[in-house]
């Protein structure tokens, strides 16, 4: 029976990895992931973001809170269907693209409503926030003699003069970081170096030679 098994074989990759110096893996993978991450950012298709915004005003026979509550309810219903059906006439979109490419958000201070539209066009994002604040004013003032609540276009959505995505330079040091940190994680779990077993201090003599030793005696 052998009393000294052999070790099982480590992966070609690990006995590779244990013989690189520490550095070298951190600095691997940081070049990895700069290219992978700058070459994403380079052909990505880059995203435009326009906002425009509407304000609700009181008029003689309401009051700023009541202002302040119907913006409210007009923010969570600007992108509803009855806003994007009239919407997508403007904008020349399916509705189906106004609800994937419009947001909507509101101020707990202000009667604002702010509409933003992305889209890969910096033109198109600008008609799509357009058109959902213009349906939305429209759908307000249908309702106006009931709520007393007036929604006036405080300010149009222009193009965008830039994308809004990450450019390829932002993407290559996110890639690198996380490809340095990869690297930095390889190094704890890279197996060690194996050093040489010293040797035993005194060999045990075999039967043979014990038994001569005992006849010189």
């Amino acid at each position: 029976m052998n009393d000294n098994p052999t070790p099982p074989r480590r992966p070609a990759a690990l006995r590779r990895a244990a013989t690189l110096p520490a550095w070298s893996l951190v600095a691997a993978g940081a070049l990895a992931g700069a290219l992978v991450g700058g070459g994403y950012g380079a052909v990505r298709t880059p995203v435009y973001t326009a906002t425009g915004y509407v304000v609700a005003v009181p008029t003689a026979k309401s009051d700023p809170a009541s202002a302040l509550g119907f913006a409210q309810a007009y923010g969570r219903v600007a992108t509803q269907l009855a806003v994007l059906g009239d919407a997508q006439v403007w904008a020349g979109v399916p509705v189906a693209t106004l609800r994937d490419s419009v947001q909507a958000a509101t101020s707990p201070d202000a009667p604002m409503i702010a509409v933003t539209a992305t889209s890969s066009r910096p033109d198109l994002a600008a008609d799509m926030a357009n058109a959902v604040t213009r349906a939305l004013t429209r759908h307000a003032a249908d309702v106006q003699s009931a709520t007393h609540v007036e929604l006036q276009q405080f300010a149009r959505a222009t193009e965008p003069a830039g994308p809004s995505s990450a450019s390829a330079g932002v993407t290559g040091l996110v890639g690198a970081s996380a490809g340095g940190l990869l690297g930095g994680l390889l190094l704890l779990v890279r197996p060690r170096r194996r050093r040489p077993e010293p040797g035993r201090a005194a060999s045990v003599p075999g039967p043979a030679l014990a038994a001569e030793a005992h006849g010189q005696l």
